[in-house]
């Protein structure tokens, strides 16, 4: 009998293991019963599989992970796009339609199956870069039907692909056009009623909310959906200090967030919290570019603190109609100064642990078999290039 189901050979390795890439040249990879058996120099490979692949000298990473998307809505918004190139205000494009709440009126129209079908294309762009785990959020619903709509349709993509796909409830995104003036009110009617019924369904993995002093919710509204969340046993993660320090960093470490997510007004001591209480900073450089913030983040504190850095897409319709990962490694270095290292590892063991999956991200013995080969002469090609996709495949749970 065959040690192992199957063996990749004649590759090199980023095994992500340590604090950098953790580079094995000329490796291999052995897969059983669907996670990493051995990994190490093809010259040390202990046995044989029933499968063998010779990669001829390419790259193997742990399959990328998108750890914050939007990946299911309708509609888009490249009108708006348009009137704000031709020099509209943002209460002029509000008045005519346009804005957050466009994109929910689109998505409570949608059936499931529209949702379905619009959100395919998107992880199919994802999926060709070599992405194996994709994080999915509700939050252009607003009321629990819709809500609920948009995370079922997410799990009927994640199981139409070949992928990993987990959901977080974002009921605490927008104030509804129906709560005009009573944010609190909606605040708590989430908390009370629809992450509860979000819940009951298993249809969210985590709970995440929007603080903002503006335009999202308070920090003790965010706090009821918090408290809500931890009462369903659901992890949470925040949309945080995105367009000023509203202390969003401090309260997502205060309430143990997997992670806090865009932060480009994190504060020092924000960033000093999360380091201290293990929640993952998840940079947003599409949302960044696309906005035109001149902020940046502080990546100096975060690298002084110890913080984990990721990297997504934050695939959305309003500030990121960003369908490639490896763009946001080009961005992320390029806008915010990111080595590779520090890119690469923001798109696989970082961005698993943003998604509390400790099974994943690196190349390991008891890891899940997940890969993502590519055609390149060294990773920083991977952050290098604008436009080149150089994935020859993926691997998910060893098939």
């Amino acid at each position: 009998m065959s040690d192992f189901d199957r063996i990749w050979t004649d590759a090199h390795l980023c095994t992500m293991q340590g604090d950098g890439l953790g580079v094995i040249e000329d490796g291999a990879v052995a897969a059983k019963d669907g996670r990493i058996a051995w990994v190490g120099r093809r010259a040390d490979l202990p046995g044989t599989a029933a499968q063998t692949t010779r990669c001829d000298g390419a790259w193997i990473l742990p399959g990328l992970v998108d750890c914050h998307t939007h990946l299911v809505f309708a509609g888009d918004r490249a009108r708006e796009f348009e009137m704000r190139l031709e020099g509209a205000s943002y209460e002029a494009i509000a008045k005519a339609g346009g804005g957050i709440l466009s994109t929910v009126r689109a998505t409570r129209e949608a059936s499931e199956d529209a949702l379905v079908a619009a959100a395919l294309p998107r992880l199919d762009a994802l999926l060709a870069e070599g992405v194996t785990t994709v994080e999915v959020k509700s939050g252009y619903g607003l009321d629990l039907e819709t809500e609920a709509r948009m995370l079922r349709a997410a799990r009927q993509v994640g199981a139409a692909r070949d992928v990993s796909l987990v959901t977080s409830c974002l009921a605490a995104h927008a104030i509804p056009p129906e709560y005009a003036g009573r944010r609190a009110e909606y605040a708590r009617h989430v908390a009370q009623h629809i992450i509860p019924a979000i819940a009951a369904e298993g249809l969210a993995d985590a709970v995440d909310a929007f603080t903002d002093s503006a335009i999202g919710f308070t920090p003790e509204e965010t706090a009821w959906v918090f408290d809500a969340a931890q009462r369903a046993s659901l992890p949470v993660k925040l949309h945080a200090d995105q367009l000023r320090d509203d202390a969003g960093a401090a309260l997502a470490a205060r309430h143990g967030a997997l992670s806090a997510d865009h932060i480009e007004y994190a504060s020092a001591d924000g960033i000093a919290a999360m380091a201290r209480a293990g929640t993952v900073g998840v940079l947003l450089p599409g949302a960044y570019y696309f906005i035109r913030e001149t902020h940046l983040p502080d990546i100096a504190a975060m690298r002084a603190s110890g913080l984990r850095i990721a990297l997504a897409t934050d695939l959305n319709p309003g500030s990121s109609p960003a369908l490639s990962l490896l763009l946001m490694l080009n961005l992320g270095c390029t806008l915010f100064r990111l080595t590779v290292a520090e890119a690469l590892r923001g798109v696989t063991v970082n961005a698993a642990a943003a998604l509390g999956l400790a099974d994943r991200g690196t190349l390991a013995p008891g890891q899940r078999c997940d890969l993502a080969l590519y055609a390149i002469s060294r990773p920083a090609e991977l952050c290098y290039w604008i436009g080149r996709n150089p994935c020859l495949g993926r691997v998910v749970a060893g098939a």
